[in-house]
């Protein structure tokens, strides 16, 4: 459990379930990754935003801003934050298709709700797969 506490960014990304963490990433994806945006290779596989301190091929050069808030303000996760939520947090249509922000902010009250444990053991895996593969029902949200 340790580990998978360490593996939650804090913005409420659960790094453990991400196809590009080191335990997760297939030979296939880190091939296609490598081949259609350049990156070496070796630069593929992540070891979890707090670990790499916010650095890593997908994000700006600079690093993760968020990460470097939650620093600034001495909080382990953004919903502890007396300004949450605040515009990083904020959903946005673009690339939603490829990355989870989007998850984000119903990870964090997720996580306020029903505490960090239980959302790691019983709802990230879940939360994440009805994203990427769930139906969206006007008025309802998500289909079962």
């Amino acid at each position: 459990m340790k580990d998978k506490k360490t593996l939650v960014a804090p913005c409420g990304l659960d790094c453990f379930n991400c196809e590009l963490h080191e335990n997760n990433l297939t030979d296939k994806l880190a091939e296609l990754i490598h081949t259609k945006m350049g990156v070496p290779k070796e630069e593929i596989a992540c070891k979890g935003c707090r670990r790499q301190d916010g650095k890593h091929y997908h994000l700006p050069p600079e690093g993760c801003a968020t990460l470097d808030c939650v620093k600034v303000k001495c909080v382990e996760l953004c919903c502890d934050c007396s300004n949450f939520p605040c515009a990083f947090l904020a959903p946005t249509a673009d690339k939603a298709a490829q990355y989870p922000h989007n998850m984000k902010l119903y990870n964090l009250c997720r996580i306020k709700k029903v505490g960090l444990e239980r959302w790691i053991e019983e709802e990230a895996g879940q939360i994440r797969k009805k994203y990427f593969t769930g139906k969206f029902v006007v008025g309802k949200g998500q289909a079962e």
